[in-house]
């Protein structure tokens, strides 16, 4: 299983968004007659559009909506504001779900000198001069001359070198095929030789029904494309945001419509693409994917609270981190003092991982090559433990990832 926790920082600063989950693989007889049962309890009724609507997740905290039944018809577009937490968008259907207009949940495009904001549950793009920096997420892009372009199933385009010799870099692989956790895009990063912002990451929404998704029409969580500086030098390009995700479960799925994760464009070719998995009994769809695909059965909805492994950075140099990360530059979740010296000690909370467990902490600085230590939760037990990692962290912004593997 893949457990990741991320941090951003900048200049000495230290502001945060943590992304836990694990890939739990489960395998199962496929019983004659199957029947997917979507967990539902019908709460938030039938979801059946008439016109363009853009749902407001503020009151769904979690991103989960409870319906008896789905039907978008053609023509009609569905869009998303995320809430605070940011979360992907999960639907529970107790019955069918027809999809025959379109399900938007891609990153935006690139600005002056703005990132472009990511879909529900994807990162935001880098910014662009005078405030560079690297676009959010686990596979975000470098803040460059030329942005880094986001990964995410598939690696962006890069490096590579141009004839000024710049060799943007773009951003780690995460996530798994499962798609548990659904996870969205991550930002490309920003050009620090113009005001263009980097991608962002397309969102991620995981379909329930316990009957059939019928897609006619589209879903899209594509990656945002990357912003130029007004013309066609190549040197003043962002990157381009990677694809997000989607998943179905379903008894039966069938359509001829299309489900897309492509990474958003960029000069120097584009963020990676994102995934694509169908768990089914019966899989009669027809249409196009765009992504890395996958399909099987596999029922596990939602995995139980508080059952899958955690991975929470708590503190660097001594200074503790926000328990309740914003991820905000302009408010720092903790704030490193200028004259502390390297190697600085990142401690890093673990649940549910076994003791010992090889735990990487890598920094990805806005400019240059990553750096990573490799340190164990050698401290307490299976459901509570920690470690500590001690690295030189590099001068001037970037991401702080901590990840852990293990193969149980």
């Amino acid at each position: 299983m893949k457990n990741t926790s991320t941090k951003h920082f900048l200049a000495g600063q230290l502001f945060t968004r943590v992304v836990s989950g694990a890939a739990l693989l489960f395998c199962s007889a496929t019983p004659a007659h199957a029947q997917v049962n979507s967990g539902s309890n019908g709460s938030d009724g039938a979801f059946n559009p008439t016109a363009n609507i853009t749902i407001t997740m503020t009151d769904h905290p979690n991103g989960i909506y409870q319906y008896t039944s789905v039907s978008i018809p053609s023509g009609v577009t569905v869009t998303f504001i995320p809430n605070a937490n940011n979360s992907p968008v999960t639907w529970l259907v107790q019955s069918n779900c027809e999809i025959d207009g379109i399900v938007n949940l891609s990153g935006q495009n690139g600005g002056q000198p703005a990132g472009g904001v990511g879909g529900p549950g994807g990162w935001r793009g880098g910014t662009g001069i005078p405030t560079i920096s690297g676009g959010q997420g686990p596979g975000a892009g470098l803040g460059q001359s030329n942005g880094g372009n986001a990964s995410y199933a598939t690696l962006g385009s890069g490096p590579y070198s141009n004839t000024w010799g710049q060799v943007p870099v773009p951003g780690s692989v995460y996530g798994n095929s499962f798609l548990i956790p659904i996870l969205g895009g991550s930002g490309g990063g920003g050009s620090s030789g113009s005001s263009a912002g980097g991608g962002g990451g397309g969102g991620a929404i995981l379909i329930a029904a316990s009957g059939t998704i019928t897609v006619n029409g589209t879903v899209n969580a594509n990656g945002g494309n990357s912003a130029s500086s007004g013309n066609w030098t190549p040197t003043q390009w962002g990157g381009g945001g990677s694809g997000g995700a989607v998943r179905f479960v379903a008894s039966k799925i069938i359509g001829v419509g299309s489900v897309s994760t492509l990474g958003g464009g960029s000069w120097s070719g584009g963020g990676g693409s994102g995934w694509v998995r169908f768990d089914s009994y019966e899989n009669d769809f027809a249409g196009q994917i765009g992504g890395s695909f996958t399909q099987g059965i596999q029922p596990l909805i939602i995995p139980t609270a508080g059952q899958l492994p955690q991975l929470n950075v708590i503190s660097v140099g001594g200074v503790p981190v926000s328990a309740s990360p914003t991820g905000v530059l302009s408010t720092p979740d903790a704030v490193l003092s200028a004259q502390q010296n390297n190697p600085i000690p990142i401690v890093v909370s673990c649940a549910n991982l076994p003791l010992n467990t090889p735990i990487t902490v890598s920094v990805q600085p806005a400019n240059g090559s990553s750096v990573s230590a490799v340190g164990y939760n050698n401290t307490g037990t299976v459901a509570s433990s920690t470690a500590t990692i001690s690295i030189n962290i590099p001068r001037g912004g970037g991401l702080i990832y901590a990840t852990a593997a293990t193969s149980n």
